[in-house]
């Protein structure tokens, strides 16, 4: 997916309180789905309950919850250069009345976007589960070391998006309901597009589709991160003078370090675990949940140039 869509999937989550769109857009998460982020996709493995990775005692699935109507209509970059009323004629019924609107968008990743009865379906008892499935994932019958759990999944009953290609995209449209007037008329099912430019996006979905989503993603504890960068810096001081004795071609001033792993210890520390120091029995002590953020977001579209 291009990163045209970036602007619109942070916003997404700024908006409806950390809901994130699935991505490609308008696939499908439920609940106990579980995946890891890789070159900009989700990767979908399974789910907690179809895999068996928890029994039925443990299955507590909300019902339905009804969400703000009101964060689920936003947009960015977006003017109405016209909004007014025309008339044609019909064969048979003579002249008719259509409001017409046309959508500016001011550059290349504006957005619309417009959701009618929001819901949510979410785990109720995350709380009383979480501290298995880390042992489980990570230990009793998985070794991950990176992975969402989705948490709740929510479905708009119509939800209508477009997003520009190109700055100064347009969007026209015209819906033949009288009781609009003046006001917007995107996504309402009377509303027919007559004409784009340089729209990326445009679609407008009418079935309930669990494609926004809230996530937990498997974290080290911050104990143990700030015992790692500890203990590595003591091991390191002076850790050139070896290099001096090993090898006697190179100047002896050049410095050795590992800032790197320093500035990314989560992505290293795991693999300088000694053998055996992770097992099921110490699982919980270097994991954690965390919530999905913008910084998962972000995952989503590393794989794009800026």
């Amino acid at each position: 997916m291009d990163r045209v869509y970036r602007n619109f999937y942070r916003q997404f989550y700024l908006k409806t309180g950390g809901f994130i769109p699935t991505k490609p857009l308008n696939q499908n998460l439920f609940p106990g789905d579980f995946f890891q982020i890789k070159n900009g996709e989700i990767i979908l493995l399974g789910n907690v309950y179809r895999n068996a990775i928890l029994n039925k005692l443990e299955i507590d699935i909300s019902s339905p919850i009804a969400l703000n109507a009101a964060a689920w209509n936003f947009s960015d970059g977006i003017s109405k250069p016209y909004s007014g009323r025309g008339h044609g004629n019909a064969a048979i019924d003579g002249q008719f009345e259509f409001s017409k609107q046309i959508l500016g968008f001011a550059r290349k990743g504006s957005f619309i976007f417009k959701a009618e009865n929001p819901e949510s379906v979410k785990i109720n008892n995350w709380n009383e589960i979480q501290q298995s499935l880390i042992i489980k994932f990570t230990q009793a019958v998985y070794t991950f070391r990176e992975l969402y759990v989705v948490t709740e999944s929510a479905a708009p009953s119509i939800t209508t998006l477009a997003v520009a290609g190109e700055e100064n995209a347009e969007l026209e449209l015209v819906s033949d309901t009288e009781n609009f007037g003046l006001v917007d008329i995107f996504g309402h099912s009377s509303t027919k597009t007559i004409q784009s430019k340089d729209i990326l996006y445009y679609h407008r979905e009418t079935k309930r589709k669990p494609a926004y989503f809230k996530a937990k993603k498997l974290t080290v504890q911050d104990e143990k991160i700030s015992y790692f960068i500890s203990d590595f810096i003591n091991k390191n001081n002076n850790s050139s003078e070896w290099t001096k004795d090993l090898f006697e071609s190179f100047d002896s001033d050049i410095d050795y370090n590992s800032q790197n792993i320093i500035q990314n210890p989560q992505g290293h520390f795991l693999d300088m675990l000694q053998s055996n120091e992770l097992n099921v029995n110490t699982a919980l002590l270097y994991f954690k949940w965390t919530d999905a953020n913008l910084d998962d977001v972000e995952k989503l579209f590393e794989n794009y140039g800026n």
